[in-house]
């Protein structure tokens, strides 16, 4: 046996006290002891505290942080000292309280006797004395105190030890599983990414068709030639022995000029680099680099490489190594070598006034009425183009010089899609490029137009690049907005700025076509769109549309017009040139954030007066673009009457409605009255138009799409069956801009096709010819369609989102928890749209709290290696010059009150980039990233340690929590149905800034910065816990009473090991106290209010509802729901699993009622709401930010998940935790995907008998299947009651690999054919018209739907498997194993199912079976959990 898991930390953690012996002593040497022990701590106190005062020049500098230095010194840092005075004052009374323990030496027995209060006198007073000194780390000295408190009254049993290491075999080492080698190699290379970027050659829902493509991808990744990193993941062939497939031992990477090769017999091409076999010894290198000093490339090239990988055969006779599909990617320009500039339309650059810039800065209303004048002068979105010719290609007359490469470097604010002869290069579109500070950083794409020049069947090689504009969030319209002020983004005239650069066989380059080049021949006109919005959609021309067909190809190809005639007209474009500077814009903005203290004259303005904002510089795109990732059917097509057609998808996405047959011909409703939402005031009187109006839910009254809960930027009325607002509420708020056929008192998600009247009277263009819009995206499962006799045919939905990899997936029996995995999946798909965004409709933009809440999830489902990059760098971008991070990515001055003030978000929120940077470390091992941000990081950290605890006390908080009884300033575990504990969530992510900041110093081995943060988290950690404390009732909850029913409650300090050892047992035994209560929200009124009496006697039955006061309420539950926020969730799933009470956690997750999934899927939904309460006229009902239980049902319910200790994801564990009763659950299974390859795991009770109602009382069987990646490593926790006691299982492994492929896609196509039969929830609420009442209604969905993980697929029935090996549960010690890779199956023969425990009070009381009883189990009593280790990624925070 081995103690231990992965590498021990750098700096060891002291670990908790151990538990007393059983051995009884007498009264008498009890006492004595007791005494003894009493002198000793008071000694030990005395000298910590005249430690920290000696210490207190070195420490202040932690409290002060003016010396923080760069990351990479290994100066101590030194800050004057605290006040002499107060020094002395401190010195003074440990000279008193050092004779005072002198005397009580003499005198043990009465010390003994009175120790508890001495102790608690001396511990207040110094740590008073310490907070007078001013010095936060002599807050430890009576803080590490509360970590020492008297052990439980409650009679232990000895503590579990997690986990203690068990070899059972070595795969690597078994020569029955290796092969005799000099076959194909056991480990495929897949994956391929270059600075975390794959190649995509097809996006999934994809409009383009691929057969007439002359282009062979849609995304290439662009990268700088200084900057080139190989990655790829390794997958196992089917039938290679294990032994052969543990680790990759060595590689080669081949990159060759693209299109050199011929394809024919062995033809590589022109080889540009070529590493030869490099040994690997550690296996799968996290990265490789390329050598730019001894390999230059230069700027425009585009390079096919792939990988070949031998693997751990013996070396003596080597398998043949096995080598990947090529892949691709281009070299782009850096920002000084761009030769092409910025290009605006001339109406478009003159449209703009110096007043507009500021507008809305003030409350001006003539000046937003001007600036809105301004932009609709402007509305209409440009296309520009330019044509290259043979003449261009070989200018110099060195036409036989073929061409080798072309690749066409492009990129438009506000977003752009490009063409080559009409042919559109990428279905991307909606927000390329992605949304960043523009006036930073503007990323560019790539795109190889090679094959346009080398197999062209234009004799004279004649091309036209087209590029198509939308606003995006550059030139939107400017409407005021009640919360979403976006006239803080930088602003311009729409603008494009682009390149070619041709490499020649002779290795010649040549840089073609660069915009604001006069001789490059650019021109640019108006085009059919007449306004594109993120948040309003898109106005298009079918007019124009026709008008233009064929504008980017050469038939079409127009001189420019000697004078500007009208907007379809083409001219010559005008070069974009700011009239402001970076630093000034970012000086307006800082003053405006209340970063700066004061004005500085010289610098500028504190107000903008400008015309147009600068442009950052340009990067390659740092993630992949926005794309059509999924192409949905209808579920259903149903008439609303008067030519109004009802699609529902059956889930919720982001994206747009396609017309691939177009639209028919619209009609007039038959009393000349448009629907609600679907009027078009501003068109002429013969104007046609068809409407498309989006929503994500329906009015549960009327049928209609619910328009207030998806209004863009909160603008609406509230709705017609909620009156909350008055009338005209969204216009005012929206101000003059405020679009004026949107008047259904909501702005609205909508896209109009419109056909106008000629001047001859007649229409030119067809209805048919409509697809889709391009420059926005709509939140909807419904859609409505206003005029048509007959509804469209040839309907599907376009789902956008950023285009990364797909990796993680999870599977259950359970149709509720199923349901919920899907509700936050669909979710997050809908909030990926080049940021993490709140919700898809109303904000969109990036929160920091909800993607610390719900990254895990997120990371879990995909590879966000190149997305979560990014975002870090948004925040980076975003911080102001005093050090403070914003609560979003890009401020906006939303929730700025909540956070401690200089333009500093709430801390939870502003700690995101920190969180998020080492969570990436965890799982991509990028240490690039680590170096480039630690810099900004330790800004972050400086102004904290400037600014926090005044920054606190001016928020109102008492330095001791004296009257803290309900939350006070701050964001804290938003949208709780309790109080929030903000005081709390301000600390606990003060403390884990430091954590961050001490974890990546760990990896980067920055001594000085490891120490100091470690210290500092750590006296946090005391400071809380020492009030937490405080009340000596051992809640962990803030010291007043009546302040104990706050969230988070104990559940975030358990997991975040803040919580002290001694106290974790009774922390956790006094957190089954809490109950829940009733609910007395307006929406749960109103339905209780519509249902008939049998119902609700049927919800009263089943303690659904209870009263409250003399009415009926739906209530909340603690245990058998959720009533937590948005860190909450994830604190307590996590906690309740962790240490014994997973039974606990799945009854929340698969309750009913009020705060459940259930919850959600009996009123329709298909996407996670904002609320666990109904809302249908304020919050979303498309928003991950609760979703933090999809993650822990992968780890916890199927159990797999990343090693807290790991990096790079390369170690993996296995802990699958089971349910008490068959009742609850039968069977899961889930994949982790990590930058190693793919980790499974699938379980299964066997045995089971046919009567359910033995369900929780039979013993069955349980069997667990693993699959191992190559590469990979793990550990798996062997099951165990949860009272800790021990079973045998058997273990064994496939001796060779069988086809795990084949079993995953035939698993796969079976779990779509039972979705298609609808075999997931299966009711709904639904309200009749005629009775005014909800009825239950059973009706079929897919969500939810069960289906059987892969690993236990009938296909692999006939692999062959070792010899099986016990492992004998003990009841001492958790057993954990080492697993290489591999398939593995295990057995426990015989498990003793179990009924659920019962809550008091039905479902909203406590379980006073946990609470009550002296044994809540073994786990909380490991000592390994006691305090954080450096470490460990997963509990930092």
């Amino acid at each position: 046996m081995v103690t231990g898991g992965l590498p021990t930390p750098p700096l060891p953690r002291p670990g908790g006290r151990p538990f007393p012996s059983s051995r009884r002593w007498s009264i008498s040497t009890a006492i004595q002891l007791l005494a003894l022990l009493s002198i000793a701590i008071l000694v030990t106190f005395a000298v910590t505290v005249r430690h920290h005062v000696m210490l207190s020049d070195s420490n202040a500098a932690i409290r002060d942080g003016s010396q923080l230095g760069a990351p990479q010194s290994d100066k101590k840092l030194k800050v004057p000292s605290p006040a002499e005075e107060a020094r002395k004052r401190v010195q003074k009374e440990i000279a008193t309280l050092e004779n005072e323990l002198e005397e009580m030496g003499k005198k043990y027995m009465e010390v003994g006797l009175k120790f508890e209060s001495l102790k608690s006198s001396l511990e207040r007073d110094a740590v008073k004395n310490a907070r007078d000194v001013g010095n936060v780390d002599d807050i430890q000295q009576g803080d590490d105190q509360a970590r020492q408190a008297p052990l439980t009254q409650f009679e232990e049993r000895e503590p579990k030890k997690w986990w203690i290491q068990q070899e059972v075999f070595a795969v690597s080492n078994d020569s029955s599983a290796k092969s005799s080698g000099g076959g194909e190699g056991a480990i495929i290379p897949i994956d391929l990414s270059v600075n975390h970027l794959q190649l995509i050659e097809h996006a999934g829902g994809s409009p383009n068709d691929v057969s007439s493509m002359t282009a062979e991808e849609e995304f290439l990744p662009v990268v700088l030639p200084s900057d080139i990193e190989f990655r790829w993941r390794s997958k196992v062939r089917s039938g290679s022995k294990p032994g052969d497939a543990i680790k990759t031992s060595a590689y080669r990477i081949i990159a060759r000029r693209a299109h050199s090769s011929n394809g024919e017999g062995g033809d590589d091409g022109v080889i540009l680099w070529d590493t030869g076999k490099v040994e690997s010894a550690n296996g799968l290198p996290d990265v490789v680099k390329w050598n730019i000093f001894e390999h230059e490339v230069a700027a425009g090239s585009i390079i096919e490489w792939r990988v070949s990988v031998w693997d751990s055969s013996t070396t003596d006779n080597p398998n043949e190594p096995s080598t990947s599909r090529w892949s691709k990617f281009a070299v782009g320009p850096g920002d000084e070598e761009w030769q092409g500039k910025w290009i605006s339309h001339p109406l478009d650059v003159d449209s703009f006034q110096i007043t507009d810039s500021a507008a809305y800065w003030r409350n001006d209303d003539k000046a937003q009425e001007i600036a809105c004048s301004n932009w609709e002068r402007r509305s209409q979105l440009p296309l520009f183009r330019a044509k290259i010719s043979s003449y261009d290609l070989y200018k110099d007359g060195s036409d036989d010089d073929e061409i080798a490469t072309a690749l066409l470097v492009i990129s438009g604010l506000g977003s752009f899609r490009a063409s080559v002869d009409g042919e559109p290069l990428s279905s991307s579109g909606p927000l390329d490029p992605p949304f960043t500070d523009y006036a930073q950083r503007v990323s560019y794409r790539g795109f190889d137009i090679t094959p346009y020049f080398t197999q062209s069947d234009n004799e004279e090689n004649t091309h036209v690049i087209g590029v198509t504009m939308g606003s995006g969030w550059w030139d939107h319209r400017p409407i005021k907005g009640s919360f979403i002020r976006l006239f803080l983004l930088p602003r311009g005239a729409i603008t494009c700025i682009a390149q070619i650069h041709v490499t020649y066989k002779s290795g010649k380059t040549d840089v073609l076509l660069p915009t604001g080049n006069t001789s490059s021949g650019w021109q640019v006109a108006k085009g059919h769109i007449r306004e594109s919005s993120l948040f309003t959609g898109e106005y298009i021309d079918l007019k124009s549309m026709a008008a233009l067909d064929g504008w980017d190809t050469d038939r079409q190809w127009a001189t420019i017009s000697p004078n500007y005639e009208g907007h379809h007209s083409w001219v010559e474009p005008v070069k974009y040139e700011s009239d402001t500077t970076l630093r000034i814009w970012r000086y307006q903005l800082e003053f405006k954030a209340a970063a700066l203290k004061s004005p500085d004259d010289s610098i500028g303005p504190v107000q903008p007066k400008h015309r147009l904002a600068p442009i950052g510089k340009l990067i390659p795109i740092q993630a992949p673009p926005v794309m059509p990732t999924e192409r949905l059917y209808p579920d259903e097509i149903y008439s609303l009457g008067d030519g109004r057609w009802m699609i529902d998808f059956g889930k919720g996405i982001s994206g747009v409605l396609r017309f691939e047959n177009g639209l028919p011909d619209p009609i007039v409703p038959p009393n000349g009255k448009y629907p609600r939402a679907h009027n078009m005031a501003t068109l002429g009187p013969n104007d046609k138009f068809i409407t498309i109006v989006y929503g994500e839910s329906l009015e549960m009254t009327t049928g209609d799409i619910n328009l207030a809960v998806v209004a863009g930027m909160g603008l609406h009325d509230s709705g017609p069956q909620h009156k909350s607002r008055e009338a005209g509420w969204a216009e005012s708020k929206g101000g003059p801009c405020y679009p004026k056929d949107h008047d259904a008192g909501s702005l609205l998600q909508r896209d109009v096709y419109i056909l106008p009247e000629d001047d001859e009277g007649s229409n030119q263009g067809s209805f048919s010819d409509a697809r889709q819009s391009h420059f926005t995206t709509h939140s909807f499962r419904f859609a409505e369609i206003c005029c048509t006799a007959e509804p469209p045919t040839g309907i599907t939905a376009l789902a956008y989102r950023t285009a990364f990899a797909e990796w993680g997936n999870f599977v259950s029996s359970n149709v509720r928890l199923n349901g919920g995995y899907e509700l936050v999946k669909n979710a997050m798909n809908s909030n990926m749209l080049s940021v993490q965004s709140d919700c898809p409709h109303r904000e969109k933009i990036q929160y920091g709290g909800d993607i610390i809440a719900d990254s895990p999830a997120a990371m879990h489902w995909y590879d966000l290696s190149a997305f979560y990059r990014k975002a870090i760098f948004d925040w980076v971008d975003q911080q102001w010059d005093n050090g403070a991070y914003a609560g979003t990515s890009y401020w906006l001055n939303l929730n700025d009150y909540a956070g401690i003030g200089q333009g500093a978000g709430e801390t939870v929120w502003a700690t995101a980039p920190l969180v998020m940077t080492a969570r990436h470390m965890w799982h991509y091992g990028d240490l690039k990233l680590l170096n480039e941000t630690m810099r900004h990081h330790m800004e972050w950290m400086r102004f904290l340690l400037q600014n926090f605890d005044d920054g606190m006390k001016k928020k109102g908080y008492d330095e001791e929590l004296k009257g803290y009884v309900k939350e006070g300033s701050g964001l804290g575990d938003w949208l709780t149905f309790r109080g929030r504990d903000t005081w709390l969530t301000h600390q606990s992510f003060y403390m884990a800034a430091a954590r961050c900041i001490a974890y990546i110093s760990a990896k980067l081995g920055l001594s000085n910065e490891l120490i100091e943060m470690s210290d500092l988290a750590k006296s946090i950690e005391g400071r809380i816990a020492r009030i937490y404390l405080k009340n000596g009732k051992d809640y962990f909850t803030p010291p007043e009473p009546a302040g104990g029913n706050m969230s988070p409650g104990p559940e975030m300090s358990l997991f975040s090991r803040v919580v002290p050892g001694e106290k974790r047992c009774t922390v956790l035994r006094n957190y089954f106290k809490r109950e829940g209560h009733t609910w007395p929200g307006s929406d749960e009124k109103n339905f209780l209010n519509s249902i008939d009496d049998d119902y609700l006697k049927e919800m009263i039955n089943s303690g659904e509802v209870s009263k409250r006061g003399k009415d009926w309420s739906m209530g909340w539950s603690q245990w058998q729901g959720f009533n937590e926020g948005i860190l909450a969730v994830k604190y307590s799933l996590k906690t309740l699993s962790d240490n014994g009470f997973h039974n606990v956690a799945l009854n929340k997750a698969s309750g009913f009622g009020c705060g459940t999934f259930e919850y959600m899927l009996s009123h329709n939904a298909t996407t996670m709401w904002e609320s666990w309460w109904r809302s249908e006229d304020l919050y979303s009902h498309n928003h991950p930010m609760l979703g933090a239980s999809a993650e822990w049902m992968v780890s916890s319910v199927a159990g797999v998940g990343l090693h807290p200790k790991t990096t790079g994801g390369s170690t993996a564990l296995f802990w699958p935790r089971l349910p008490n009763s068959a009742s609850v659950l039968q069977y899961a299974g889930a994949t982790q995907g990590t930058r190693r390859g793919d980790f499974s795991i699938a379980w299964r009770f066997e045995d089971l008998p046919s009567n359910e109602d033995l369900y929780d009382s039979a013993i069955v069987a349980i069997r667990i299947r693993l699959f191992v990646p190559p590469d990979g490593n793990a550990f798996l926790r062997i099951p165990e009651y949860s009272n800790g006691e021990g079973v045998d299982a058997s273990m064994k492994y496939a001796t060779s690999i069988p086809n795990l492929e084949e079993a995953l896609m035939l698993s796969s196509e079976e779990c779509l054919s039972r979705r298609e039969a609808k075999m997931g929830f299966g009711y709904n609420f639904e309200f009749s018209n005629q009775t005014k009442l909800f009825t239950k209604v059973q009706r079929k969905k897919a969500i939810g739907t069960p289906c059987r993980n892969f690993l236990f697929h009938p296909s692999l029935d006939d692999a062959t498997w070792s010899e099986a090996k016990t492992v004998a549960g003990i009841s001492t010690h958790g057993i954990e194993v080492p697993l290489g890779s591999g398939l593995y199956d295990i057995l426990v023969p015989n498990w003793q199912l179990r009924p659920e425990v019962s809550t008091s009070n039905g479902r909203i009381g406590s379980i006073p079976d946990y609470y009550k009883s002296k044994d809540v189990g073994p786990y909380c009593a490991d000592s390994d959990t006691f305090d954080w280790n450096i470490d460990d990624a997963s509990h930092l925070i």
